[in-house]
C-alpha cells in the first residue's frame, strides 16, 4: 500500500524538542521529494521544510534555524527535528511527497500523510 504515516508528535515545554518521523511504503522513496507542512485550526496549510532526492533541503523562513529535515532512505524515513520550540510552532504535522508550491499559498503534493499533533505549552 501506498503511504505515508507520522509520528513522535506530542506535548512539550517552549524551548524543548521533538523528532517528527514520516514512515513511507508503496513507493520508491529515496527517488522522490518529501516536504513537511502544519497547519493549526482555521488557517492555511503552511509549508515547513523540504528535502529532495538529492538531499538539499529548504526551509520556512519562520523556521530557518531552528527546524532541520533529514532523510534514511534505508529505512524509507524522512524525519523533522524540531528545536526550540514555541508556543506558535503548535500545529498538525504533516509530511508530504512530490510537492509544488511548497512555501505558497496552494501546496499541492501527491501523497499526504495523516498527520501527528505538536502542541508547545508551558
Amino acid at each position: 500500500e501506498v503511504q505515508l504515516v507520522e509520528s513522535g508528535g506530542g506535548s512539550v515545554q517552549p524551548g524543548g524538542s521533538l523528532k517528527l518521523s514520516c514512515a513511507a511504503s508503496g513507493f520508491a522513496f529515496s527517488s522522490h521529494c518529501m516536504a513537511w507542512f502544519r497547519q493549526v485550526p482555521g488557517k492555511e496549510r503552511e509549508g515547513v521544510a523540504a528535502i529532495r532526492a538529492d538531499m538539499i533541503t529548504s526551509y520556512a523562513d519562520s523556521v530557518q534555524g531552528r527546524h532541520t529535515t533529514s532523510r534514511d532512505n534505508a529505512k524509507n524515513t524522512v524525519y523533522l527535528h524540531l528545536n526550540s520550540l514555541k508556543t506558535e510552532d503548535t500545529a498538525m504535522y504533516y509530511c508530504a511527497q512530490d510537492c509544488e508550491g511548497v512555501y505558497g499559498s496552494r501546496p499541492t503534493c501527491r501523497l499526504w500523510g495523516p498527520g501527528t499533533q505538536v502542541t508547545v505549552d508551558s
